[in-house]
């Protein structure tokens, strides 16, 4: 059970900071500023065209030691930047689905920009990218077992050590695999309740 606390909790912040990388990713990509666009561009790139497993390398073996990070730190911050990168391009995406009219509308009745972004484009967008959104994180749950190259005793990393002390391996996987199922269903089910809230709320 340790495991799965720290795989929930683990993945729980990862996704917190995953949002507002995101959201600030995106926000910069439909952005006119072109450093800003060009900036966010190269890091939605550069983390997706790279597996996660070298980037949970590269922020535990080489930002860890130079910057004296603990793993989970480094396990947080690599599964963040990564998701983050995918949520950029949702809320992007979101963010363009919305009618033109929408922004000239509150254009023209006075609201400045960023206003306009946050209480007209982004409330709509929200309910656009939901469920591309929750899907993101459900992946980055599972995404989360690849922490443990990394000595994070998370669920992969407890079903490991169990297996070694009772080589009971089929039976072991396949506990952990119906946790991972658990936890994912769960938010899907809240998730699935949200989107018919906001459906019943237009």
């Amino acid at each position: 059970m340790n495991g799965l606390w720290t795989t929930m909790w683990l993945s729980a912040i990862a996704s917190i900071f995953a949002l507002i990388l995101g959201l600030i990713a995106g926000l910069a990509k439909v952005s006119k500023n072109y450093t800003l666009r060009g900036l966010a561009m190269i890091y939605v790139e550069c983390i997706r065209g790279t597996p996660l497993l070298v980037q949970i390398f590269i922020a535990y073996f080489f930002l860890g030691t130079v910057f004296n990070l603990s793993r989970n730190v480094c396990g947080i911050g690599a599964l963040a930047l990564f998701a983050g990168a995918y949520v950029a391009e949702i809320v992007r995406a979101g963010i363009q689905a919305i009618p033109p009219g929408q922004t000239e509308a509150a254009r023209s009745l006075g609201m400045t920009v960023p206003q306009t972004m946050l209480d007209v484009i982004l409330p709509q967008a929200f309910k656009k990218i939901l469920p591309p959104l929750s899907g993101q994180f459900i992946s980055l749950i599972k995404d989360s077992s690849l922490v443990s190259v990394i000595a994070i005793t998370d669920l992969t990393k407890s079903g490991r050590e169990i297996i070694t002390s009772t080589f009971a391996t089929f039976e072991v996987w396949l506990v952990v695999a119906a946790m991972y199922l658990l936890v994912t269903s769960l938010l899907s089910q809240v998730v699935f309740y949200m989107e018919r809230r906001l459906a019943v709320s237009d």
